[in-house]
């Protein structure tokens, strides 16, 4: 019998996302960051998560969303990501994490055409769970952006 993906569920601005939890590390509150002199406007800054520099990068403003305050709920989903080619850590700051779950069905619908408020090509699909809509991230195409490639943020790693 085989077992359904499972997924983190996540908040951003009254919207459900998702993350497969395969690809996810640990989650952390949110704390100060180092900020990167001329790094892209989404890469907040560097991290320490156990003797290692983890960038992390805003996920409302990955997707096409404006920033907010963090609050309380605020947290940094720490996820192994590919990124120029290596595998790497980096942090994900989300409104707030809710569970660990398998959607209502294993099949996802495909993607909208015209996502409303949201970076289209970063939708894998949409799910369901308990009667919501969860819209699963293209995990390849979320760290795979121009932007992502520039300089600046390929520098501030380095460092």
């Amino acid at each position: 019998m085989s077992q359904s993906p499972q997924y983190v569920t996540l908040g951003i601005a009254g919207d459900l996302p998702a993350l497969p939890v395969d690809r996810v590390r640990e989650i952390l509150s949110a704390q100060p960051m180092a900020r990167v002199p001329g790094a892209p406007s989404r890469f907040l800054g560097m991290i320490d998560v156990r003797a290692q520099g983890v960038p992390v990068l805003d996920l409302r403003l990955t997707i096409g969303l404006a920033p907010t305050e963090d609050d309380e709920d605020t947290r940094i989903v720490v996820v192994n990501a590919t990124m120029t080619g290596a595998e790497m850590a980096v942090g994900l700051k989300v409104d707030r994490v809710f569970e660990v779950t398998a959607l209502d069905a294993d099949a996802l619908d495909p993607a909208p055409e015209a996502a409303v408020g949201w970076r289209a090509e970063l939708i894998a699909g949409i799910g369901r769970r308990n009667g919501r809509f969860v819209t699963v991230l293209d995990f390849g195409r979320l760290f795979s952006t121009d932007e992502l490639k520039a300089r600046a943020f390929a520098d501030a790693l380095a460092q």
